[in-house]
């Protein structure tokens, strides 16, 4: 049996639910409409899979002060959170593995965050929901305890076209480490740039 998401009644009752420590996550949506269905049910059910995941869910039909203070003008979009701040807005409805992604990457972010910080160089993945190879990429990135910045370029036009003027490939996974580029999953360039052993 799958969770229902919290719901909430108000912008005040929203604001007490956001933890500090963690990435929040408040879906508004349109109950009976397509679009918002699908969205409270991929979100769910990828929630149910990452557990400690803080998300709550507002009917714009009936909670009303929500989406004027975040310019929210099209239901389903799921508001993110860090701490208390409002980072960004994600639009319409996604597939199950694509929250999951979102929702795992938050996770992962929060746990290294309570390790111990070492330098490390910045890495920024370009890659789709769909390309496996993007998601073996990822995996490997996270059992080797490295932090990245991760973009769907399927959901981001703009960061499409900057990866394609940048390497001259549409192709993904693109890696970004340190303003190097890396075609593919090359994992022994990857290594070697990022000293995994």
């Amino acid at each position: 049996m799958i969770m229902a998401l919290k719901e909430v009644g108000s912008h005040d009752a929203m604001l007490r639910i956001l933890d500090e420590k963690k990435k929040n996550y408040i879906l508004l949506y349109k109950k009976g409409s397509e679009t918002s269905d699908c969205s409270y049910k991929n979100i769910e059910l990828a929630a149910a899979k990452a557990k400690s995941i803080n998300i709550a869910a507002a009917d714009v039909t009936t909670v009303r002060d929500i989406h004027p203070k975040y310019s929210v003008t099209s239901a389903p979009s799921l508001l993110v959170f860090e701490g208390k701040r409002f980072t960004k807005i994600i639009k319409g409805c996604n597939e199950e593995d694509y929250y999951k992604g979102l929702f795992e990457e938050s996770l992962y972010s929060a746990a290294v965050a309570d390790g111990e910080e070492k330098p490390q160089k910045r890495v920024t993945v370009y890659s789709t929901p769909s390309c496996s190879w993007c998601n073996t990429l990822k995996t490997h990135l996270k059992k080797n305890g490295v932090r990245f910045r991760d973009i769907d370029v399927s959901k981001d036009q703009k960061a499409a076209e900057a990866m394609v003027a940048r390497s001259g490939q549409q192709g993904v996974p693109q890696t970004d480490i340190n303003g190097e580029i890396i075609i593919g999953f090359d994992k022994n360039r990857i290594n070697t740039l990022l000293g995994i052993h």
